[in-house]
């Protein structure tokens, strides 16, 4: 199935929905253009890869039915078409008053980390925000998400599959500090918007995208702890420096 190229000049970029026959729920919400929307079904036939969004197509079509298919917005700027494929995906997953619509997607809706759904407290603890009180202890690494953050606008190696990929790697630190590090806090505009409590690190000389770095860079692995009394807190006191990506706080960094 495509559309005719009359169809795909007016469509520019749109929005759209995968429809299970079976039960009349959308599983898949994208964003694309031309015959993007019609490209899952093919995946799902030559790439045999275990993958939610692609075994439910596999199990539709085994019952001898049809994926259907919801143009939801078209004639859009890219930008305006990332920007309603986000909401709805918030719209169609946020826990706290959805319990019923199960979106395969893997990667969520792009910015959401700070412009999707909240509670009210939940704005109030972004935008108006406590200076951060360092546990005494506690060894830290603050790393700057200014390339990563707005996923609209990262590239290369900037690009990432959530905040946590965005906080944890490839950072140039000294390898005599990496190992004392117990948590990392991801900055964007001098707020913690992620924090991780570190497991494990290693270096790397090659990113995921074949960056090669002159110099290995580290990868930490650790537990997202989104209560933790560092997150949404102002770190403006310990400022990056010009150019900055990283900033250590504690007795033994």
């Amino acid at each position: 199935m495509e559309f005719k190229q009359s169809v795909k000049e007016a469509l520019a970029y749109y929005v759209y929905a995968l429809i299970d026959p079976r039960d009349n729920r959308i599983f898949y919400i994208g964003k694309g253009k031309e015959n993007r929307v019609f490209q899952h079904a093919e995946a799902a036939i030559v790439d045999k890869t275990c993958d939610l969004k692609l075994d439910t197509i596999r199990s539709i079509k085994s019952e001898g039915k049809e994926v259907i298919h919801y143009i939801i917005r078209h004639n859009l700027e890219e930008r305006e078409a990332l920007l309603v494929e986000s909401t709805l995906i918030d719209m169609l997953t946020y826990s706290k008053f959805n319990h019923n619509n199960q979106l395969t997607n893997l990667i969520a809706g792009h910015h959401q980390w700070d412009e999707g759904i909240k509670s009210i407290d939940e704005i109030n603890a972004i935008y108006d925000c406590s200076k951060i009180d360092v546990k005494d202890g506690d060894n830290i690494l603050l790393v700057n998400l200014n390339q990563s953050y707005n996923q609209t606008k990262a590239k290369g190696v900037y690009k990432r599959f959530d905040i946590y990929e965005s906080t944890r790697k490839y950072w140039k630190i000294n390898r005599d500090k990496s190992g004392h590090i117990n948590y990392v806090l991801g900055v964007y505009k001098g707020i913690v918007r992620c924090v991780i409590k570190v497991k494990s690190h290693k270096f790397v000389h090659q990113a995921e995208d074949g960056t090669l770095f002159p110099k290995p860079r580290c990868c930490f692995e650790g537990e997202v702890c989104p209560d933790s009394l560092y997150m949404n807190t102002d770190v403006s006191d310990y400022p990056f420096g010009s150019g900055g990506a990283i900033r250590y706080i504690g007795e033994s960094l």
